[in-house]
């Protein structure tokens, strides 16, 4: 993105989930909204000396370890930027506005993207997605063993499933989504499903997930707009076709060849990464992939890893 502005921003979370923000003066580009602490890249600085730097000029703190988190590409008309947003996971100190900026510490759920800058709308949306998220696997044909695997997943942490059981009926999948709506309630995990619309639209869930073929047809966003709805992208045309529907994340596949999709040709890291970079929404790496491809999957540009078999609990 030549001539753009390299912006680098923080995800500074609390024991209680909440983030970090700060109000920007009346005075300044886009004045009055809120937005992630962080600051200007300085000539020769890389992103993770920038936010330190910025992070104790702004607020006193010192950071003691970051991961990324999401890259956003925008254009307010005026001037272009590239923000590049840091998880961080440690640091020392009492943050506190020392240059007179107003914070506050928000959950991601209550905040409104409408009082936010524009480009920070898909961090909003990754700071509400896990990174783990599983499709769930065998045995939907046997619903008590099938829900004795997700009761186990869930217990080991899983909190976003994507219920995904395209050889049942409408009746079967609908006995199938009670059940797992309830596991997933009893976990505090989010349940989105995998199906014709027009079908699920009296079962209980907490968001969508759409096909490659049904994101295509599509003109206009679907379900509720409290809802997550995302995405299976394999290309540039389908993200951005995701992007323009105001979806919350796509999943981009296949990053290494799998049993499911054999004649598939994988993405490999960096045909991932390539696409990633340019997506302005969080795109989670699947393919092939398990809970050990996580640093990976952070470093080339992932929300995480979604998988099927690497997140499915083995029937005992």
């Amino acid at each position: 993105m030549n001539g753009c502005i390299y912006v680098v921003a923080a995800a500074l979370e609390d024991p209680r989930g909440c983030f970090l923000v700060t109000k920007r003066p009346s005075r300044a580009h886009q004045g009055g909204r809120w937005e992630f602490p962080g600051g200007k890249l300085e000539p020769g600085e890389t992103p993770v000396a920038a936010l330190a730097r910025e992070l104790n000029e702004e607020l006193g703190i010192r950071v003691l370890a970051s991961r990324p988190l999401i890259r956003v590409r925008h254009d307010y008309g005026d001037r272009r930027i590239l923000l590049d947003v840091r998880l961080v996971i440690r640091y020392a100190g009492e943050p506190q506005g020392r240059e007179g900026q107003l914070l506050a510490w928000i959950h991601p759920q209550a905040m409104d993207p409408a009082v936010f800058l524009a480009a920070d709308g898909p961090i909003i949306s990754a700071l509400r997605l896990p990174e783990c998220y599983l499709i769930t696997g065998a045995d939907p044909q046997a619903p008590d063993r099938f829900l004795d695997r997700l009761d186990r997943a869930l217990a080991r942490g899983i909190r976003l499933v994507q219920l995904r059981a395209h050889s049942l009926g409408d009746e079967d999948y609908a006995g199938l989504v009670l059940g797992a709506f309830r596991l997933c309630a009893r976990y505090g995990a989010r349940l989105l499903l995998n199906r014709d619309l027009a079908s699920i639209r009296e079962l209980p869930c907490h968001g969508l997930h759409l096909t490659a073929r049904r994101l295509t047809r599509l003109t206009h966003r679907p379900g509720e707009s409290r809802y997550p709805v995302g995405a299976s992208c394999h290309d540039a045309r389908e993200l951005s076709h995701a992007e323009r529907l105001g979806l919350d994340y796509a999943l981009l596949s296949p990053v290494r060849a799998t049993l499911s999709h054999p004649d598939a040709r994988p993405l490999g890291w960096l045909g991932f990464a390539e696409l990633a970079e340019d997506a302005k929404l969080p795109v989670y790496a699947l393919g092939g992939l398990g809970p050990d491809d996580l640093e990976q999957a952070f470093t080339h540009g992932a929300q995480g890893i979604a998988a099927i078999r690497g997140l499915w609990p083995d029937h005992e």
